[in-house]
């Protein structure tokens, strides 16, 4: 796997060679410029980022904020909830506390690589005049192009992908945001409404449901 560590602490070399000695093709960069432009450049299959030092959480929001949607692993100073969610609500896909071993490190990226290796085996996702590209990053209803912000561009896919069925609030934060915990927050339904006005048309009609007490619903209204 190519990956690109974005790390300026004086753990980077033994992070950087340890990944290498598994046979993993890594580049690292110490500073934010340059791991954005090497980010951004698309050469890379992971990106690792430190949350700290570099201010590692605007680094993901901006790469993000920049359509740029390679995994990210985020490292944080503590295995607090605070930080994991706010490291994956930048838009990270997963997090590791510091200090840990390197099987985990390696573990968390080969979870990481098998999410995007299973994402690739569909290409275009459809549903009613709903359609996702997957390789072009593109959505449209009924035609017309709709522009997503990056985790509103997850939470559809992951809709998309179980489309029909009801999907439950747990079951898109650890799915979407990669929590296995409820962090009491209403980032579901913040997101889900942003994402239902993108997608309303009022000649189409509603095209995710909630299902009161249960989720939410993509399709159309039973």
């Amino acid at each position: 796997m190519r990956i690109l560590l974005i790390e300026d602490g004086a753990a980077a070399a033994a992070i950087a060679a340890g990944l290498s000695a598994q046979g993993h093709a890594v580049e690292a960069v110490d500073d934010g410029p340059r791991g954005i432009l090497a980010a951004a450049s698309g050469a890379f299959d992971l990106l690792v980022i430190d949350r700290a030092g570099l201010d590692g959480l605007a680094l993901v929001r901006r790469l993000r904020a920049a359509g740029v949607e390679t995994s990210v692993l985020v490292l944080t100073a503590t295995d607090g909830m605070v930080d994991r969610v706010a490291a994956l609500e930048a838009g990270g896909d997963d997090c590791l506390p510091k200090p840990f071993a390197l099987p985990e490190l390696l573990a968390r990226i080969e979870a990481l690589g098998r999410r995007a290796r299973q994402g690739m085996a569909q290409t275009v996702l459809r549903c009613g005049d709903l359609e996702m590209d997957l390789l072009r990053r593109a959505v449209t209803r009924a035609g017309d192009p709709v522009d997503l912000q990056p985790r509103e561009f997850r939470l559809l896919e992951y809709l998309l992908r179980n489309a029909g069925r009801v999907v439950t609030r747990a079951m898109l934060l650890e799915n979407v945001w990669h929590l296995r915990f409820d962090p009491s927050t209403n980032v579901v339904a913040a997101h889900m409404s942003r994402l239902r006005s993108k997608l309303h048309r009022p000649s189409a009609g509603e095209i995710i449901t909630t299902i009161r007490g249960a989720g939410y619903r993509l399709g159309p209204p039973a």
